[in-house]
């Protein structure tokens, strides 16, 4: 038996099956010759419209623990940042320095963990240290976003050094970030992430877009921003003028740190030193980097919008995901998956960040969506959230006709429930 919901609206919910449970009735009917699966998670793009119980279904159905109802229009960006309590903007100096304390000495435990640990305990030492620079990263991201220090000459040359291990670039990488935060959720100007396109698609000439159905639709996808990190941070041309003095500083550190680091390490420790010590601990930290990513900026009830159509103040609270992970990992990362807050002002602090998430849940917490991570999420994102659609917000790259690597991973990947 299947259940169906409707809205005071009028528009039909997708519903659940009694032998899967997750979505296969989706609200726009399937294109002819798309598979019931391939069609499972289109969804109406007016999901905020639907009562506060279809959404706790619906959110339940797509692994979420809530999906919030649509923004008011009258409600401005302004109009959030200044509910939140003055302190969670405050810098405090102690706790920035203690932060890059604690990564340092998580970065040194894992390196000695990877050097004692037996060849089959290596991927689990690798995850922790990917995890550990993770914690790198974030530094200098509230570097990047002068919310670190009230100097922001120390801020510059605190996000060199911690980015440099990390082969980023700090001022390439602080620009183009800045635009995602400006443009978050925005089709095409969103340079984080943002679906394909058909057109697009159109151009992928006779391969029929094999390598990119590949890293970007299945759980590849969780490393492609080592794509966007060489795609982006690298390129001059990418850059103004006045820009590109800075940017030239940044990539001199970055290559100043790969002539001298790298070299030392094949030489000392071999070139499998240089794999097991620095390369697989950067991989796991690019897992991090695209899961917390598409995570926060990918699901299947947000969507991309037309620079015509956006909403600053929805994508920032409504369009972005807060997602639980372990404690022990949200401890090495410094809370950046605590996020919401973070696109509402990216002056917060990483250590105010809770303070400021339970400030949004109490005056807007009905417009926010949130989950613990879990493997329907992630198996949506990697396998259906692939091409814009006005209508459904997304179909999957093989919208047309089920294609044998989608159809394996529908099979294969766990659908285990949200909670």
């Amino acid at each position: 038996m299947q259940a169906q919901m409707r809205s005071a609206s009028g528009v039909r919910a997708p519903v659940r099956t009694a032998k899967s449970g997750v979505l296969r009735a989706p609200v726009v009917a399937a294109r002819p010759g798309v598979s019931a699966k391939a069609a499972a998670i289109q969804i109406p793009t007016n999901v905020g419209q639907l009562s506060k119980e279809e959404r706790t279904k619906l959110a339940h159905d797509l692994g979420y623990r809530s999906i919030g109802a649509e923004l008011p229009d009258n409600v401005s960006l302004t109009d959030i940042v200044k509910s939140m309590p003055p302190e969670v903007f405050e810098l405090d100096h102690g706790k920035a320095w203690r932060a890059c304390l604690t990564s340092i000495v998580a970065m040194a435990a894992s390196l000695y963990l990877i050097s004692v640990s037996p060849w089959y305990l290596l991927p689990i030492a690798w995850f922790i240290a990917g995890t550990a620079f993770t914690g790198f990263f974030v530094i200098g991201h509230d570097a990047a976003h002068r919310s670190f220090h009230k100097n922001n000459l120390v801020e510059d040359i605190v996000g060199s050094l911690f980015f440099a291990p990390l082969i980023y670039p700090f001022e390439p990488w602080r620009i183009k970030h800045n635009h995602h935060h400006a443009h978050t959720n925005k089709l095409v100007e969103d340079t984080a992430w943002h679906p394909v396109t058909e057109d697009q698609m159109a151009g992928w000439g006779e391969t029929g877009g094999g390598a990119e159905k590949l890293f970007l639709g299945s759980p590849l996808k969780l490393w492609a921003s080592i794509g966007h990190w060489w795609i982006w941070h690298f390129d001059l041309n990418k850059y103004t003028e006045k820009q590109k003095p800075r940017v030239m500083i940044s990539l001199a550190v970055v290559y100043g740190f790969m002539l001298t680091a790298f070299p030392a390490m094949i030489y000392y420790l071999g070139a499998w030193g240089f794999v097991k010590f620095w390369l697989m601990p950067w991989l796991g930290y690019h897992f991090w980097m695209s899961t917390f990513t598409v995570v926060h900026h990918t699901a299947p009830h947000i969507p991309f919008k037309k620079a015509e159509d956006w909403n600053a103040a929805k994508a920032q609270l409504s369009g972005t995901v807060h997602c639980d992970y372990p404690e022990w990992v949200e401890f090495l990362t410094h809370d950046i998956s605590w996020h919401v807050p973070h696109h509402v002002s990216s002056k917060i602090p990483w250590y105010n960040l809770r303070k400021a998430t339970d400030s949004l849940r109490s005056n807007w917490g009905d417009y926010m969506t949130e989950a613990k991570f879990n493997w329907r999420m992630v198996k949506n994102i990697c396998t259906e959230c692939h091409v814009y659609d006005p209508k459904t917000n997304y179909k999957p790259f093989d919208f047309k006709k089920e294609e044998p690597l989608f159809a394996v991973q529908r099979a294969i990947i766990p659908d285990t429930p949200a909670f």
